[in-house]
């Protein structure tokens, strides 16, 4: 194949009328560009200009194959133009994995403004409880919960925020059944988990001065979805543990009310991961920025 940068050495040649003001245009020896353009004709077997001392001239075949010279210069402009543009305006197809409970309770309601934002980006989001496979499945971005990052070392990680869990339970619960006072009072109380083996399941928890317990239960309602999990709490079927971002509006309505405020489980941290900073895509920049800038004090 041709080199491509000899039919724009060929072109410049003929357009600056001479070797030497090619040259200094180009920034190549005057000499190199000669041979240069002598090494085109013999690989292509024919002559595409007439020297003389004084001047330059096409012959009949180089005159036509300048206008394909100049076709490929301009396009290959178009292309550097294109990327370019690409690499400052936010455009394509941004494709994202997301767990469930974010995907409902945060990023569903501020998708559409960064759509909206960014009308030459489309979004493709994978909502799934599972750990996604970012390379190999061909995702931008993948947006945790975890207690840690460290599981992330392959990534680039960027911390959102942090999430905390509140104990809540309905009025309704609480009317039937009183409000606990102690860890000790929750055994009484029915209670709804995401997990349980042989029925049962425990809650780690830290309260006052960083004191430490396990509590031990038998939830009434196991699902492993907290949305589910929520509306089972809604409706007095037992108390139990939600994401504060889940439950804010709720709280501040009295339709839940928060139990034991003074303990909690460890939080998360709500973080980006990524590939790789280099060659990172305008869609991808602004997406991240646009997290940090709205999602953050929501999880």
């Amino acid at each position: 194949m041709q080199d491509l940068n000899d039919m724009l050495y060929f072109a410049e040649v003929v357009e600056r009328g001479g070797f030497a003001a090619a040259g200094r245009a180009l920034g190549i020896p005057k000499s190199r560009l000669s041979r240069r353009v002598s090494e085109l004709e013999s690989q292509l077997g024919v002559r595409l200009l007439h020297r003389t001392t004084r001047k330059l001239s096409l012959t009949d075949v180089g005159e036509a194959y300048l206008r394909h010279c100049q076709a490929v210069r301009e396009s290959a402009q178009a292309a550097a133009d294109a990327v370019a543009q690409v690499q400052t305006e936010p455009r394509g197809t941004l494709r994202v994995s997301c767990p469930v409970t974010i995907a409902q309770s945060v990023l569903g309601e501020l998708m559409p403004a960064f759509l909206a934002r960014y009308p030459l980006v489309r979004v493709e989001m994978l909502v799934s409880n599972r750990v996604v496979n970012l390379v190999e499945e061909g995702v931008d971005v993948g947006l945790r919960v975890r207690e840690s990052v460290e599981g992330s070392a392959s990534m680039v990680v960027k911390r959102l925020d942090r999430t905390r869990q509140v104990l809540v339970a309905s009025p309704d619960l609480l009317a039937r059944h009183g409000t606990p006072r102690t860890l000790a009072d929750l055994s009484r109380i029915d209670s709804v988990a995401m997990t349980a083996a042989d029925g049962k399941a425990a809650w780690n928890l830290i309260g006052p001065g960083g004191a430490r317990e396990t509590v031990q239960h038998q939830p009434r309602y196991v699902a492993d979805d907290l949305l589910t999990l929520k509306f089972a709490v809604l409706a007095g079927t037992g108390l139990g543990w939600l994401p504060d971002y889940m439950c804010e509006d709720e709280l501040r309505q009295g339709r839940l009310v928060r139990v034991l405020p003074d303990w909690t489980t460890p939080q998360g941290i709500f973080h980006a991961v990524f590939p790789s900073r280099r060659g990172l895509a305008p869609a991808v920049r602004k997406f991240l920025d646009f997290l940090e800038e709205t999602a953050s004090g929501k999880p």
